[in-house]
C-alpha cells in the first residue's frame, strides 16, 4: 500500500494573498503533493498549510514552498500575535499510513539538509528528530522568537542541526521534525463558556497545575464560547490520538457534563483526520453496543453519527478523512470489469487473463458464497439463537471473498518481473548471470502469487464448514457451489505453482513450497467433502 506522510509547514505571512498563494501554487505542482487545506490568519500574520504525499513527494514539496518563502518573505519587517522565529518557521512532517515514526525522522533530516545546503538558512530539529533533550519542544527553541535568534544561533549550545550557524535577517530559523498526527478536536455544549472550561481542565493534561493534573495524556484544551454556532465548547489538540482518541475525550466530556447536568450536542474535527482513528471510533461503539458491522464505510457512518460530527457543519468523510481525500481508483482493470467484461476477456485469443486469474475469481466467489448463507442466516427470527454464532462466521469468509479479488489482477501481472527479466543484455558472463539470477526471481513471484491465492482461500475452510452445519439450510446449494468453487479455486492456483515451478534452480525452495502448496491442495479436497457430507446428512 502506498505510503502517506503529512507535511504541515507554518509560513509567517497571512497577510499578502499574493504570497500565501504563491506559496499554495509551490506545493499544488510538486508532483505527488495532494494540497489539502491553506488556513491564513491576518492577526497572526501566519498561514498555515497541510499537504500529504508519499515520502519523496513531501520532502519536495516542502522545499519548494521555502524556497517561495525564501524570495517572498522578509522577517524584518514581520508583525503579528503568534510567537515565530522564522518566515517558514515550522515544518513538522507526521506518518499517517503505512509509514513509521522512524521513517519520518529521517524524511525530516533529509529535508533540514537540503534546505540549509540549498537555501542558506538555519534548520533546527525538535520532537521526534531532537538532537539534544533541551530543545526537543518547540517553545524551547522559539524562546524569544525572531528577535532572539540573532543572539542565540551563535551560541554552542543553539548550534543549529543544519545550515549555517549565523543570523540571516531576512529569514530568521526554522524548525523541522516528525511529531505525530495532531487531531483539533471541539465538543459542542449546551452551556457557558466558564462551564466549558471547567471541564477542559478536569480532562486536559496539564489540569489545572503540577498539583492537580487532568485526566488525559497528549490532551490540552480550554473552553471557549462560539457566537456562531451560539455554543459553547470544549476545544483540544490531541497530540496522540493513540494515546488519548477522539471517542475517549468525546465520552468524557458527555460524562462531565452529566454531572453539571449540561446538554452535548456533538462534536467537530477542525481540519483532516486519519481513517485510523475513525475506524477506532466505530470499533469502540460496536463492541460498547454489541453492534454488527462489518463494512467499512458504514464503521465511518457509525461514527459521525456517535460523535455527532455533523452536528455543526456537514463531516463529508471524502474531504475529511485523509485516505480518502487522496485516493485513487485501485490498479485493478480486470477486476474492475463487469462480470461478462471479465469473461470475454478472459476468452479472448491471448494468454492473459488465464487459469491463475480465473481460480482466485472463482476461489473469491467460493468464499462469498459461504458469506452470503451466513449473512442471511444472521438476524433470521427463526435463527435467532445462531445470532452469535454467525457473527463470528461471518467475518473470515468475508474478508477472504475480499481478499482474493486483488489476486485476480495479481496473477496476471505476476509475469511482469520475469518478462523483463528476459530483455536483459547478455553478452558478458557478468551480465548472463544477473539475467539469470533476474530471471529466478521472476519466477518466484510467479509463483508466490497463486500460493497467495491458495492461502487466503484456505482460511476460509474453517468457517464454511461451520456454515454448513449451522446456516440456513434452504440455502443448501448455495454452500454445496461455494465449496466446490473454493475448492476448485485453490486447485487452479497450485497447478499455477506447480507449473510456474519447472524452471527454478533453487531445490530447497522448490521441495518447500511445493509441499506447501501440496498440503492446502489436499486439505482443500477434504474440507470440501466435508462441507458435502455435512450438508447430505441435514435435514430441512
Amino acid at each position: 500500500m502506498k505510503k502517506i506522510v503529512e507535511c504541515v509547514p507554518n509560513f509567517s505571512e497571512g497577510r499578502n494573498m499574493e504570497t500565501i498563494e504563491t506559496i499554495a501554487e509551490a506545493i499544488r505542482k510538486t508532483p505527488g503533493c495532494s494540497l489539502l487545506d491553506v488556513d491564513p490568519g491576518k492577526s497572526t500574520n501566519r498561514t498555515v498549510y497541510t499537504f500529504v504525499g508519499e515520502p519523496e513527494a513531501v520532502v519536495e514539496g516542502a522545499l519548494a514552498s521555502a524556497r517561495v518563502a525564501r524570495e517572498r518573505i522578509d522577517m524584518r519587517t514581520h508583525t503579528g500575535e503568534h510567537h515565530r522565529m522564522g518566515a517558514m518557521d515550522v515544518c513538522p512532517f507526521i506518518p499517517v499510513a503505512n509509514v513509521t515514526m522512524e521513517e519520518c525522522v529521517e524524511i525530516s533530516k533529509e529535508f533540514g539538509r537540503r534546505a540549509g545546503e540549498e537555501l542558506g538558512i538555519p534548520i533546527y530539529l525538535y520532537e521526534e528528530s531532537a538532537t539534544q533533550e533541551y530543545r526537543r519542544k518547540l517553545p524551547q527553541i522559539r524562546e524569544g522568537q525572531y528577535e532572539a535568534v540573532k543572539d542565540r544561533i551563535v551560541m554552542p549550545e543553539w548550534k543549529p542541526d543544519f545550515g549555517p550557524a549565523k543570523f540571516i535577517p531576512e529569514w530568521g530559523a526554522t524548525v523541522t521534525g516528525a511529531r505525530f498526527f495532531l487531531i483539533a478536536y471541539n465538543v459542542n455544549l449546551l452551556s457557558t463558556p466558564n462551564q466549558a472550561h471547567r471541564i477542559a481542565l478536569n480532562l486536559r493534561e496539564a489540569g489545572r497545575g503540577p498539583e492537580e493534573p487532568g485526566q488525559f495524556k497528549e490532551v490540552k484544551g480550554m473552553g471557549w464560547y462560539v457566537a456562531d454556532y451560539n455554543l459553547a465548547q470544549v476545544t483540544v489538540n490531541l497530540n496522540n490520538y493513540l494515546v488519548t482518541p477522539p471517542h475517549i475525550l468525546y465520552e468524557a466530556v458527555r460524562d462531565e457534563a452529566a454531572k453539571l447536568k449540561i446538554g452535548v450536542t456533538g462534536s467537530e474535527i477542525v481540519g483532516v483526520v486519519p481513517l485510523d482513528a475513525i475506524l477506532q471510533a466505530a470499533d469502540y461503539y460496536i463492541e460498547k453496543e454489541g453492534l454488527f458491522v462489518l463494512d467499512e464505510d458504514q464503521k465511518v457512518r457509525l461514527a459521525v453519527e456517535r460523535l455527532g460530527l455533523n452536528s455543526v457543519a456537514p463531516f463529508d468523510p471524502k474531504e475529511k478523512i485523509i485516505e480518502y481525500i487522496i485516493q485513487e481508483e485501485p490498479d485493478e482493470p480486470l477486476a474492475s470489469l463487469s462480470l461478462r467484461g471479465f469473461i470475454e476477456e478472459v476468452a479472448n485469443r491471448s494468454s492473459a487473463p488465464g487459469g491463475g486469474s480465473a481460480s482466485a475469481a472463482i476461489a473469491a466467489m467460493g468464499a462469498g458464497l459461504g458469506a452470503m448463507v451466513a449473512k442471511l442466516t444472521l438476524g433470521v427470527r427463526k435463527f435467532e439463537e445462531l445470532d452469535g454464532k454467525m457473527r463470528e462466521l461471518v467475518p473470515p469468509l468475508h474478508e477472504a471473498a475480499h481478499a482474493l479479488i486483488p489476486m485476480i489482477d495479481a496473477d496476471t501481472n505476476a509475469f511482469t518481473d520475469y518478462v523483463d527479466a528476459l530483455g536483459l543484455p547478455k553478452e558478458t558472463d557478468e551480465e548472463k548471470a544477473y539475467r539469470a539470477a533476474q530471471l529466478q526471481e521472476g519466477l518466484k513471484k510467479a509463483i508466490e502469487v497463486p500460493l497467495s491465492t491458495m492461502t487466503l482461500g484456505d482460511q476460509a475452510w474453517d468457517a464454511m464448514i461451520e456454515v454448513a452445519e449451522y446456516g440456513n439450510i434452504a440455502s443448501k446449494s448455495d454452500v454445496e457451489v461455494g465449496a466446490r468453487a473454493l475448492e476448485m479455486g485453490i486447485w487452479g492456483a497450485y497447478k499455477n505453482v506447480v507449473i510456474n515451478m519447472g524452471d527454478i534452480t533453487d531445490e530447497t525452495y522448490k521441495k518447500e513450497t511445493l509441499a506447501t502448496a501440496e498440503a492446502i491442495k489436499d486439505r482443500a479436497a477434504a474440507m470440501c467433502k466435508t462441507v458435502l457430507d455435512i450438508l447430505d446428512n441435514r435435514s430441512a
